[in-house]
């Protein structure tokens, strides 16, 4: 027997329990007037397997009761059995909607509003594209590469409905077919970037990623998602999603670079989702990339951090002076609270 709160499902089985205490017959006796085995006798009870069209007739036969009314007990169950699973399904996935970031899916745009739990069940699995909540979760499903600071269930919830977010924009993207070794080859292109204004660079560097096969989203930051970027297959493209956590232009180039790297050492597309040895090897190329070790190491030893002297230094190797302040701030070289008037602050759209 299957319940829900508001549903009971009992299988016609109950109701041939009845009749055959009725006539004190045993279930092995009956499955030999059937003429079935003990065991699907058994599963007939118990309603694990369905009362057929040719069972209702022998059930006529043996307990003189029509045929029909098994076939509609029958059907009733099942009908019934259905509303019992959906409606413990839809209260499972009323809790799982609580740890997701409605209010700010709402905000955004992202979803409709709804104050009933159910409606907001079916608004949001329609928006995650599954049957039900419980499948987001799915590592199969997912597969993201991401950058972030924290991990539990409100930051992991709202990774999903940003990621899911950006899947959606990114079918509006044309894209070439998937080119890794191109993407590699106009990395330089991408850092020379950084000097630039978010409205010169955001649609170039949409292009460079489009001719290699990836859609580069910008989507705003989520409340505890704690997170900075995020990469997955979907179809034959590659998405790739940024937020500017802060809006300081040093984590926006960390994170795309961070991205990046995800990307050229295959770690999308992992059952697992990367490890941690993966963010630190894209966190190393980031490094790298941004703002080279070599060369850093002979401006340091120099000491001389004056606003005019890093202005220089970030000139000399083409980066943005904020990228500078924010690695010698990250290093420990500079205070946190030092030339943050150097720093770019971006909107993004």
């Amino acid at each position: 027997m299957n319940c829900s709160h508001t549903y009971i499902a009992i299988p016609p089985g109950e109701t041939i329990k009845e009749q055959l205490s009725f006539r004190s017959m045993s279930q092995k006796e009956f499955a030999l007037r059937m003429g079935l085995t003990e065991k699907h006798v058994t599963n007939l009870l118990k309603g694990r397997v369905q009362l057929t069209s040719n069972v209702a007739m022998r059930l006529e036969s043996v307990l003189g009761v029509p045929a029909v009314f098994w076939e509609n007990l029958e059907a009733l169950y099942r009908e019934t059995l259905i509303k019992v699973e959906e409606e413990n399904q839809m209260e499972a996935d009323a809790e799982i909607a609580k740890k997701l970031p409605c209010y700010d899916m709402v905000k955004n745009g992202w979803i409709s509003s709804s104050k009933n739990s159910y409606d907001k069940v079916v608004i949001l699995r329609k928006f995650f594209e599954v049957s039900t909540l419980q499948l987001i979760n799915n590592p199969a499903i997912n597969r993201i590469a991401c950058r972030r600071f924290s991990s539990g269930d409100k930051s992991d919830y709202s990774l999903l409905a940003w990621a899911q977010q950006a899947k959606i924009e990114a079918r509006n993207c044309n894209t070439a077919p998937i080119n890794i070794s191109g993407l590699k080859k106009v990395i330089p292109n991408i850092r020379s970037m950084s000097v630039s204004s978010p409205e010169i660079f955001c649609p170039e560097l949409r292009n460079l990623f489009s001719d290699n096969g990836i859609a580069l989203i910008f989507l705003p930051h989520i409340k505890d998602s704690a997170l900075h970027g995020a990469s997955f297959y979907d179809g034959k493209k590659i998405v790739v999603g940024l937020t500017v956590r802060g809006k300081y232009a040093d984590k926006f180039w960390f994170s795309l670079f961070h991205e990046i790297a995800h990307i050229i050492y295959g770690h999308i597309g992992q059952a697992n989702g990367t490890s941690d040895d993966d963010e630190k090897k894209a966190d190393l190329f980031a490094r790298e990339t941004l703002v080279p070790s070599e060369s850093l190491k002979s401006f340091v030893q120099d000491r001389i951090f004056t606003a005019s002297a890093l202005i220089q230094f970030a000139n000399s190797i083409n980066i943005d002076v904020g990228i500078l302040v924010g690695r010698l701030q990250h290093d420990g070289i500079i205070r946190h609270n030092q030339f943050n008037n150097l720093k770019r602050q971006y909107i993004l759209s």
